[in-house]
């Protein structure tokens, strides 16, 4: 039914080479390449099989495996390609499953119910199952002179569709230029890529510094990859890079911040930083961590977080970019938070004042969302906070919409011997207690010396005054009650 459904709309099926031909306003198409056997024969790929490749089909989306099959069945090639497939090689379940295809965005757009054009670099389409989103895009020409660049060789503008063998000629390294063809089973390789997957190697397509020119992300995603797999970088492809390090500043400031959301939250975080420094990268990135990394107790409580972070990801739990943020430039509000009260600001308003100048530098590198430094701030500004432990304080702190984050952020602190390990423990012990438990910890605390070596909060008694006093009750006095 459905098989006559699409005949209807389409009429007989077009040989791929017509279709391939098929152009759309603004854009242009190239003849495809032809797959030439098992071995590899001039521009011919090297076609790999089961038997040699060894992917698992259960490894594989079953969306993904929709989408391969309705642009075939409806007459078009249809490929997994990138990252997936060399996810696949090494017996890794890939997380996101994108799909290359001779197939325009407009004729891909009309045989699924819910898929939609993005795009304005190149144009993909989103097909789109429940929550799952299958990234599906026509083969790009390997035209990189024509397209729209700006004065750095950056490209700014490339819908220019081509054929398979263009298609592979564009992708950053050869790990990723691979295609699969979950119906024949069959792997296509223009560049050697399963080799260099089995052998562990990350290696760019093309001339290192073009492509870098290109893109200068494509910098960051060889780190990523590398320490994220475990390759190591060929020499060919890593030598431009400390010398074109400073063409990520020229990158959007968006584009990169999504870059660094994927490495921060690989799993592999720790390494990857590592790398960047190693290869001279975090300059353009995120260069307040020079400073703090040069620090003993900073080095020490970013190597926690990132620790802690990469722990949360591997086991399947949620991780937040905010916190993490939060902890790589914690010590850069500090520095500036002691320049401010050494000024003679009050406390607060020094805080206020150091999370805002951090964050306004950083946003000029990294475009940070607002949402997230809002978090930030909310995590950083309830540190002072946790420190009060008297009156209706810890129990007001309790009902903040942060608390989890600010309290996780403290114990953070106290592992890397920020500040007293029993400050931690108490509000460990208080969020676990009952009401009596509470109020025998609130002695406990009034009775110790706050961790930041002020005098113990003893609690003073008072005469008991004139029934005409609730003016004085209501401004605050002897009610236990913090003023902020």
């Amino acid at each position: 039914m459905i098989k006559r459904f699409l005949h209807k709309i389409f009429g007989r099926k077009v040989a791929p080479a017509k279709l391939e031909a098929h152009t759309v306003p603004g854009h242009t198409a190239h003849k495809p390449a032809k797959v030439r056997g098992t071995k590899k024969t001039g521009k011919g790929p090297l076609v790999v099989q089961v038997e040699e490749h060894g992917i698992d089909p259960k490894l594989v989306s079953t969306n993904a495996i929709r989408v391969t099959k309705g642009l075939q069945d409806a007459g078009f090639k249809a490929f997994l390609v990138g990252g997936a497939v060399r996810d696949l090689l090494l017996g890794i379940k890939p997380k996101d499953f994108d799909v290359a295809t001779d197939a325009t965005p407009e004729q891909i757009v009309k045989l699924f119910r819910r898929a939609r054009i993005i795009g304005r670099r190149f144009q993909l389409v989103h097909v789109m199952f429940g929550s799952d989103t299958i990234e599906t895009s026509t083969f790009r020409a390997n035209q990189p002179h024509n397209a729209e660049k700006d004065e750095h060789g950056r490209v700014l503008r490339d819908n220019v569709f081509g054929s398979q063998l263009d298609d592979a000629a564009r992708r950053d390294f050869t790990v990723n230029a691979l295609f699969y063809d979950p119906a024949s089973q069959v792997v296509i390789d223009y560049h050697h890529g399963v080799a260099d997957v089995k052998a562990k190697m990350m290696r760019i397509i093309g001339g290192p510094e073009q492509r870098y020119r290109e893109d200068p992300v494509r910098m960051l995603r060889a780190v990523r990859f590398a320490a994220k797999l475990g390759f190591e970088i060929d020499d060919a492809t890593r030598a431009p890079i400390a010398r074109l390090a400073p063409l990520i500043e020229n990158v959007p400031s968006a584009r990169l911040f999504d870059e660094m959301l994927k490495l921060f939250f690989s799993g592999h975080a720790l390494a990857c930083l590592k790398r960047l420094r190693a290869e001279g990268l975090h300059h353009g990135v995120l260069p307040l961590l020079d400073v703090v990394l040069e620090q003993p107790k900073g080095e020490r409580f970013v190597t926690l977080a990132l620790e802690s972070t990469d722990e949360r990801i591997r086991i399947g739990k949620p991780a937040s970019p905010s916190f993490l943020f939060a902890c790589l430039l914690w010590h850069e509000v500090l520095k500036a938070w002691e320049e401010n009260k050494t000024r003679g600001d009050y406390p607060i308003p020094a805080l206020n004042a150091a999370m805002d100048s951090v964050l306004d530098a950083q946003t000029e590198k990294l475009a940070i969302q607002r949402r997230y430094a809002s978090d930030m701030r909310e995590i950083w500004g309830l540190q002072p906070r946790l420190e009060r432990r008297n009156g209706r304080s810890p129990y007001k702190l309790l009902e903040h919409l942060r608390f989890r984050a600010g309290y996780d952020f403290l114990l953070l602190r106290c592992e890397a011997d920020e500040t007293d390990a029993a400050l931690g423990d108490w509000w460990t012990r208080f969020i676990d207690a009952d009401a009596a438990g509470r109020e025998a910890l609130q002695l406990e605390a009034a009775g110790a010396p706050s961790s930041a070596g002020a005098a113990p909060n003893k609690r003073k008694r008072h005469r008991r005054k004139p029934a005409a006093s609730k003016v004085d009750t209501a401004a605050g006095e002897n009610t236990g009650d913090v003023i902020e």
